[in-house]
């Protein structure tokens, strides 16, 4: 009678603990969600390291140019030195540069910046071949998952998890309707059996 009590206390053990292994991956978290919002990278799309610039300087040859968000998130111009650009919008980065120029060195500059590269996206864990990529407009989790050379035997197929800048890593469902964005770290995880 003893051992038939353990049992049943180590099987509710058990299954306790399975309970918290089932996929209970829920909705995405904030900005994981809104794939029309992803699309339209270039209206609140926020640069980082790694993003390759052209800045235009109207009338200024010697001031115009290709450019990258270096490692401390700031961009180095002639004339402005490094102007912070990690986080701001493409807007707002034109115009830390316009007020920059226009403390001393030029009359009502006006300037154009675009983005020729976004930085590389990042796909990991039971993948043929993890590693760095570079992101594509449109790009979604399981084209990620394909261009790493798809899944190992082992790979969770589920379920993915996204490490978004600035935001914590997120379980995501492989739905396939989620964006990926320039910087995201997407993890592939190993199957239980």
């Amino acid at each position: 009678m003893r051992i038939a009590f353990t049992v049943r206390v180590v099987a509710a053990t058990i299954a306790a603990m399975c309970a918290g292994c089932a996929d209970n991956i829920g909705p995405p978290p904030a900005g994981f969600s809104n794939p029309a919002a992803a699309q339209s990278l270039g209206n609140a799309y926020r640069l980082g390291i790694g993003d390759k610039l052209k800045v235009t300087v109207f009338g200024e040859e010697n001031l115009s140019g290709p450019v990258e968000v270096n490692a401390v998130g700031q961009v180095g111009l002639p004339l402005a030195g490094d102007v912070p650009a990690q986080g701001l919008t493409l807007n707002q980065f034109r115009q830390s540069v316009e007020k920059r120029l226009a403390e001393g060195y030029l009359n009502s500059p006006r300037v154009t910046v675009e983005i020729t590269a976004y930085r590389p996206i990042y796909i990991h864990g039971e993948v043929k071949s993890g590693g760095e990529f570079p992101f594509k407009n449109g790009l979604k989790l399981r084209d990620a998952v394909a261009i790493a050379g798809g899944f190992t035997y082992r790979a969770n197929e589920k379920f993915v998890y996204v490490a978004r800048e600035g935001q914590s890593e997120a379980k995501i469902a492989m739905s396939g309707d989620l964006l990926v964005l320039p910087g995201d770290n997407i993890r592939v995880p190993e199957r239980f059996f």
